[in-house]
């Protein structure tokens, strides 16, 4: 069974920095996209920033320049440094990633969810 477990979440004023890991764990084969998605109150889900298996990332035109993903594929965790935080992006962060894994029978690929974390940003 494979899981993402997000930390890192919390309360920090507008202009601070928090820093969100993500880790996969299980019985996984590969992990080829991860991605940061997070929704407000009232809101859709939207992409935050994403890394693909070669490192190259993508951002959300509202984080860029604030926020950075990156991924340490030894340990099966994608982190994102947040920094110069906004009370706009306040929200529930998600991880997400796309995971090969073996049952012990089958080789599978599936596209996974962390529970999410809150980040509140205060005035």
């Amino acid at each position: 069974q494979v899981q993402l477990v997000e930390s890192g979440g919390g309360l920090v004023q507008a202009g601070g920095s928090l820093r969100l890991s993500c880790v996969a764990s299980g019985s996984i084969v590969s992990i080829n996209a991860m991605g940061w998605y997070r929704q407000a109150l009232g809101k859709e889900r939207e992409l935050v920033a994403g890394i693909n298996s070669r490192g190259s990332t993508n951002y959300a035109d509202s984080v860029k320049g604030r926020f950075t993903i990156s991924r340490d594929n030894a340990k099966n965790t994608v982190y994102l440094q947040m920094n110069s935080l906004k009370p706009e992006d306040t929200a529930v962060y998600y991880c997400n990633a796309a995971i090969q894994a073996y049952s012990g029978t089958l080789y599978y690929t599936g596209n996974y969810w962390g529970r999410g974390t809150q980040v509140t940003v205060s005035t």
